[in-house]
């Protein structure tokens, strides 16, 4: 007889069905397991050897064989040990034979017959709930796999033992809570900046839209502070948000206690990062640093000293929002639509845009342009906003903390999303939720300027040379603009102030 068990298998955040064969046959004792396992999922045997000793079970002596079906896709991961522990216990008479129908089950076995936390029991409760199945898992994730559905059956335990004794009816497991994460302390407020007045509007603007800002300015001017308090403007996560930001977190194992949280990701990976750690990869092709910033922001500091194709590899995932890793065996897409937000100097000195400033290393101009030249044109050219950040002077900072914080300018930031959203509802596109992801057809109904702004944006576009995404990029930003003062058109103003954070941009395309 055969005994099966569902569990599953994941690809990107989508977790496939898997079903796990066991069969307790006649001959030479032997446990084996096949159907394309990795190191992982072949050390199971050993674990659940040991694990169901210390529970007080014994292998019968006789040959034992575990089939991962289907056979031809891999099987990777520490959460088999579970189902193929279940199956063995069910094969023999430790559980009855169809206590795990309906069940989907994943779980990581210690050797005292613990059940430890695995990655993904988000997506491996949604893909049950689909299915119409429960779910059983380690008793630390019960309450992240309560996220799927209110209706899903949950069996969260912490050990073999309470398993058997669920199904046999002596001890009754209830089923486990949602929780949100309870942030510990306070966010970081705008307040505690001094003068940047310029670059706090170009932040509200960024954080109102959801569009890609760059700061560049001298070492000390504040621009790591102004990224690190884009946070607190931000508005918090929607129901459906929250899920796509933790399947992602899920997958990667980054959910502490199964608790989720409300606040949208920041990442801020360092200079040296790889290829792999920022836009995905590895032998499991698991999500990178984009990925995990999915709703969220990601803050690169140092701008060029990233590795130029690190860089270009943001490109894709800039335009649509999520990034392909295609290895040998298996190719996965995971969502990275993300704000990013980018920090730089002028040069490598620091200190080009000085007054009276001479560079030891030669001419000016020449230092500024090798140095800005590291970031290509192309991913330069998916950035809306591009802001100079100037040195902090004493008098500023003598100055008493600005009266505005980050309540204020977060309450114009919902609003300004609000009409966003409820726009693109009305238009068909629920899915759209700021203006930097709206497609470009919409743009010529939402984002129509009237007559004095059509010649100016006309104007702009013949002497700044924009190409048509940055044709198309103005107009978002103009677009967020109107919807901060409340506006239905955009107006002549608001076009002027977008297409001045693109000149910035072309003055530095031309210097270099």
């Amino acid at each position: 007889m055969v005994q099966r068990v569902s569990t599953v298998a994941f690809e990107g955040i989508e977790a496939r069905a898997v079903d796990v064969q066991v069969q307790v046959a006649p001959g030479l004792p032997a446990f084996n397991i096949v159907g394309l396992p990795d190191k992982a999922v072949s050390e199971a045997r050993e674990r659940v050897r040991a694990a169901l000793i210390a529970s007080g079970l014994a292998l019968p002596a006789r040959r034992i064989t575990v089939n991962l079906a289907p056979a031809d896709l891999p099987k990777e991961g520490s959460h088999y040990d579970l189902p193929i522990a279940l199956g063995l216990m069910a094969a023999i008479g430790a559980i009855p034979h169809d206590a795990l129908s309906g069940f989907s089950v994943l779980g990581e076995l210690g050797l005292d017959g613990s059940i430890a936390a695995v990655a993904g029991v988000l997506p491996a409760a949604i893909g049950a709930n689909a299915r119409d199945e429960g779910l059983i898992c380690p008793a630390s994730c019960g309450a992240e796999a309560a996220w799927a559905s209110p209706d899903i059956q949950i069996v969260a335990a912490s050990s073999l033992i309470q398993i058997a004794n669920h199904f046999k009816g002596t001890q009754v497991l209830s089923r486990p809570r949602p929780r949100i994460h309870e942030p510990q302390g306070t966010l970081l407020d705008l307040r505690d900046i001094k003068g940047q007045e310029s670059a706090k509007r170009a932040l509200e603007i960024a954080a109102a839209g959801g569009h890609h800002l760059l700061m560049i300015g001298s070492p000390g001017s504040g621009k790591s502070m102004l990224a690190a308090r884009l946070p607190s403007i931000l508005p918090p996560l929607s129901p459906a948000e929250l899920l796509e930001v933790s399947t992602i977190a899920s997958v990667a194992g980054e959910i502490d206690g199964g608790a989720l949280t409300a606040r949208r990701p920041f990442r801020a990976p360092h200079h040296s990062a790889s290829m792999a750690a920022l836009a995905g990869g590895g032998m499991r092709a698991k999500p990178g640093e984009i990925s995990l910033a999915h709703n969220g922001v990601l803050f690169l500091d140092e701008l060029p000293e990233f590795d130029p194709r690190v860089l270009d590899s943001l490109r894709q995932p800039l335009e649509n929002g999520e990034i392909a890793v295609s290895r040998a065996n298996h190719r996965v897409t995971y969502p990275a639509r993300f704000m990013l937000v980018a920090a730089m100097n002028p040069c490598r000195c620091g200190h080009a845009y000085e007054p009276g400033y001479a560079c030891k290393r030669g001419r000016l101009d020449r230092c500024t342009a090798d140095y800005q030249t590291r970031i290509s044109g192309p991913l330069m050219d998916r950035i809306d906003l591009r802001i100079e950040v100037p040195a902090v002077t004493a008098s500023d900072l003598i100055l008493p903390p600005p009266s505005e914080g980050s309540a204020e300018v977060a309450a114009r930031v919902a609003v300004a999303r609000e009409r966003q959203l409820a726009r693109y509802a009305a238009a068909g596109l629920p899915n759209i939720r700021t203006n930097a992801e709206a497609p470009a057809a919409m743009l010529e109904e939402v984002a129509q300027p009237d007559a004095q702004g059509l010649k100016l944006l006309r104007d702009a576009a013949e002497s700044m040379r924009l190409s048509a995404r940055g044709y198309h990029r103005v107009l978002r930003v103009a677009r967020t603009l109107a919807d901060l003062d409340g506006a239905d058109k955009i107006g002549r103003l608001h076009l002027a102030e977008a297409l001045s954070y693109r000149a910035l941009a072309e003055d530095l395309r031309r210097a270099a």
